[in-house]
């Protein structure tokens, strides 16, 4: 949907918005929340954000609803879903995908607050005033990945203490990409690092990136935080696994669909925050005054029959600072 296009389908929400908004004032509040993944792979993170919602005293169908809308990876589908939710009145708007859905968001939040869980850095992409004092209409939670990237970098060298060149995958779409790219190469200049970077904004582009990290002979492959490639994270595992490249992910998830290892800030804790923001919000807090929140959990974690198909040993020290090992 073109940004015209939704500007256009909102504002007809906006209009019939405050009719129903004194319709629902003695109504139970319908929290609407929309992501780009699949309600089979996120329902933990769903649990996270009733938790959220719990520890300020709402409970799903006793004093709050929550109207779902799930992309299944078509990212392309969030800005109609967040107009859809808009038009049914939703008291509070959760995204899960922010980084691909930024201009919708900002354009809900002239209706309705936003929370929203980003892994980039909310300032820079123009959402947020400030992360002490958002301003507007929108908060949430950012992991700030692109942070991230020097310890997954040295991760990966305590595992390969020879690796020259080192790959990394980032969608140059992402509109956190010029500032992580930055970071990256502030970090690997001061680790004295050689990484190739390979661009991919669709799937079709994964074979063609993985064929340059073999024809470069890189010898690793670190995976950036993306909506794309954590919705094909299946696709990637296969393709490290076929070209036995060892390669370590922002999220859990990736290891699980047999990723060689992952480190990155705990999702669940990111959601059940979202919760808890949603739910102040709900208790009359303004979004402008909730300072952006920033993780306060990282957890590293290991596939060791990946481990194993790729003829690597794990060294002890590595294994005893992880938070899982698959065996």
């Amino acid at each position: 949907m073109k940004r015209r296009e939704f500007i256009t389908l909102i504002g007809g929400a906006a209009a019939a918005w405050p009719r129903a908004a004194r319709a629902q004032q003695s109504a139970m509040p319908v929290v609407g929340f929309v992501s780009g993944r699949s309600p089979g792979s996120d329902a933990y993170l769903v649990e996270g954000f009733r938790r959220g919602l719990r520890e300020n005293g709402l409970t799903e169908g006793q004093n709050v609803a929550l109207e779902f809308r799930w992309a299944d990876g078509q990212l392309d589908r969030l800005p109609a879903m967040i107009a859809e939710l808009i038009e049914r009145k939703v008291a509070v708007l959760f995204a899960g995908a922010a980084d691909v859905a930024a201009g919708a968001l900002r354009v809900a939040s002239a209706i309705v607050p936003v929370v929203f869980a980003t892994g980039s850095d909310p300032v820079e992409t123009g959402l947020v005033a400030s992360f002490n004092r958002p301003g507007g209409n929108l908060t949430g939670v950012s992991v700030i990945t692109n942070t991230l990237w020097p310890k997954r970098i040295e991760l990966l060298r305590e595992l390969l203490p020879a690796t020259p060149l080192i790959a990394l995958l980032v969608n140059p779409t992402n509109l956190g990409h010029l500032s992580a790219t930055r970071e990256l190469n502030d970090a690997v200049r001061k680790l004295g690092q050689e990484v190739l970077i390979l661009p991919a904004s669709v799937e079709a582009d994964f074979e063609t990136a993985f064929a340059a990290l073999v024809e470069k002979r890189a010898n690793a492959l670190i995976v950036s935080d993306d909506a794309l490639f954590t919705n094909r994270r299946d696709v990637l595992a296969a393709l490290a696994a076929r070209h036995a490249v060892p390669a370590i992910y922002g999220r859990r998830e990736f290891a699980s669909a047999g990723g060689l290892m992952s480190y990155g800030a705990s999702i669940l804790d990111q959601y059940s925050q979202s919760g808890g923001y949603v739910g102040r919000i709900l208790r009359g807090a303004k979004p402008a005054d909730l300072p952006f929140l920033l993780p306060t959990k990282f957890e590293l974690t290991l596939n060791l029959r990946t481990a194993s198909a790729l003829g690597l040993d794990v060294p002890a020290t590595l294994l005893a600072r992880a938070d899982e090992v698959i065996e």
